[in-house]
C-alpha cells in the first residue's frame, strides 16, 4: 500500500511515532491482534516506517487487552449538555466550542450539528458558525458540516419541529435556495419530504451542490419515496419515524430498504436508543440492509443534563429517563441517547456482530458522507481519529489526530 504523509518535523527531525499495542484493531472489518501505529496525525504502517526511516517508536502505550476502533461518526445531533443549535444564536459560536470538547467523551470525533425546523433568518446566522472544520486536540471532534432537518417536510409528520416553520413547498431554484439559506456551502445534510410540490427539484439542485440530500419528516408513498432516490436522494432520515408505518401494499419510504427501483445506494438512519425503535424494527432494518444502516441518536439539548423540561429549539420537551417528548404530549422530541450507548443496544437487539454494530457509525456514515478516506477507518494514511472501547462499547478513551482528547477514570494505569 503506497501513500504519503507529510511529517511535521519536531526535535530530531522527524514525526514523533506512537505504538498502541496489546489490544484489537477494527481494520477490514474484523478484529485483529495488532499494534496501531501512529505519526503526525495519522496511522501510519510500522514496516514503511520501519524500513524507510530504520526507527522504532518514540512511545509504546499499552492498551491492556482493549478495543481500537474508529472515531464515531454522528450525523444527526440536535444538541446536548445544554446546547442546541437551532437556539440561542447569539451564543452559538461559545456554545459550539463546549460541546466540540464534551461530545468526544461519547467517543465521537466527529458530527454533523442539526438544526431544525427554523426561519430564513436563523440559518443566515447559524450555517456560517456551523462551518466545516477538522478536529483537534484543542477543539475538539470535528464539524462535518450542518444537517439542515427542514424544513421542507410534510406538516403532518413535523414531530417536535414548529408548526409556524414548516415550508410546504420546495424551492426550485438556486437563487430562490441561496435566498432562504444563504450560501449552501456549510449545509452537509438536509432533510426534505420528497412529496411536496417542487421537493424532488429542490434535491436535484442541491446534489448538484455537494449537499447530502435525506428524505424524511414525510407521508411519502413507494414511488415518490423512489423518485427522491433516483434524482440524488442518498439517505433517510431516522428510519421508521415521522414517516407512514411499513404496509404490504404500499411500504413507504421503509420500502427503500429493499427496493430494486432505485439507481444508488441509500443509507438510512437509526435510532437505536430503545425508545423510538422497537428491537423488532432494528432487526427487520438490519437483517434487510445491513451495509447501508447507520446510527444515529438524534439527541437533543438535554442529553446530558438529566430529567426535567428543556429545549429543543423554540420547543418545550420534557424529560423522563431515557425518554424525551414535547411538553404536554407523548410526541417523541429527539433523544438523550449517547451514541456509545447506541451502538451497543444495536448490538445487543440486532443480534449483529460488535464490528458489524460499530461499522454502522464509523464506516458507513463515513462513506455516507464521503469522507471515507480520511475518516471512519483505521487503514494506512487516515486520520488518526480513533476510540478505545471495551466489548460493552464503554469509552475508555477518545483520540483525535493522534492526541489523547477524553480519557476514562475508569482506564487506570493507562497514560496517555
Amino acid at each position: 500500500l503506497l501513500y504519503t504523509i507529510k511529517f511535521e518535523v519536531i526535535g530530531r527531525g522527524m514525526a514523533m511515532v506512537t505504538r498502541y499495542t496489546n489490544c484489537l484493531v477494527l481494520r477490514e472489518d474484523e478484529l485483529r491482534s495488532d499494534d496501531l501505529w501512529v505519526a503526525d496525525g495519522h496511522i501510519i504502517d510500522p514496516k514503511h516506517h520501519f524500513w524507510s526511516s530504520r526507527r522504532m517508536a518514540d512511545k509504546t502505550y499499552d492498551c491492556q487487552g482493549k478495543i481500537i476502533v474508529p472515531g464515531f461518526i454522528e450525523v444527526q445531533i440536535n444538541g446536548g449538555f445544554g446546547v442546541d443549535f437551532s437556539s440561542d444564536l447569539e451564543n452559538l459560536e461559545e456554545n459550539l466550542a463546549m460541546f466540540r470538547k464534551k461530545i468526544t467523551q461519547f467517543g465521537i470525533t466527529g458530527f454533523c450539528p442539526t438544526m431544525i425546523s427554523s426561519p430564513s433568518a436563523a440559518y443566515h446566522k447559524a450555517l456560517p458558525i456551523l462551518r466545516k472544520e477538522r478536529g483537534n486536540v484543542v477543539q475538539g471532534a470535528a464539524v462535518l458540516g450542518a444537517h439542515v432537518e427542514g424544513p421542507f417536510m410534510n406538516v403532518e409528520k413535523r414531530g417536535a419541529h414548529p408548526k409556524e416553520f414548516i415550508q410546504s413547498e420546495g424551492l426550485d431554484s438556486e437563487e430562490r435556495i441561496e435566498e432562504f439559506f444563504g450560501s449552501v456551502s456549510n449545509i452537509t445534510i438536509m432533510t426534505i419530504a420528497p412529496e411536496l410540490p417542487k421537493a424532488c427539484d429542490m434535491i436535484g439542485i442541491l446534489v448538484k451542490n455537494n449537499v447530502i440530500c435525506s428524505i424524511g419528516h414525510s407521508n411519502a408513498d413507494i414511488d415518490e419515496a423512489e423518485a427522491g432516490v433516483n434524482v440524488g436522494a442518498t439517505f433517510i432520515t431516522h428510519l421508521f419515524n415521522a414517516m407512514e408505518p411499513f404496509h404490504h401494499r404500499d411500504p413507504g419510504i421503509v420500502g427503500i430498504l429493499s427496493s430494486i427501483k432505485i439507481n444508488r445506494k441509500c443509507y438510512y438512519g437509526i435510532i437505536a436508543d430503545g425508545i423510538h425503535t422497537h428491537p423488532a424494527a432494528l432487526r427487520i432494518a438490519h437483517r434487510t440492509n445491513a451495509e447501508c444502516a447507520v446510527i444515529v441518536t438524534d439527541a437533543m439539548a438535554a442529553m446530558g443534563l438529566g430529567d426535567g423540561s428543556h429545549y429543543i429549539g423554540a420547543q418545550s420537551v420534557m424529560v423522563t429517563g431515557r425518554r424525551a417528548v414535547v411538553s404536554g404530549s407523548d410526541v417523541l422530541a429527539g433523544s438523550v441517547a449517547t451514541m456509545n450507548s447506541c451502538i451497543h443496544h444495536f448490538r445487543k437487539e440486532s443480534g449483529c456482530t460488535l464490528v458489524e454494530a460499530v461499522n454502522c457509525a464509523t464506516k458507513h456514515p463515513a462513506q455516507l458522507l464521503k469522507c471515507s478516506d480520511l475518516y471512519g477507518t483505521l487503514e494506512f494514511g487516515t486520520a488518526a481519529d480513533f476510540v478505545i472501547i471495551d466489548s460493552d462499547v464503554n469509552v475508555l478513551a477518545t483520540f483525535i489526530g493522534g492526541d489523547c482528547v477524553y480519557k476514562s477514570d475508569n482506564f487506570v494505569g493507562f497514560a496517555a
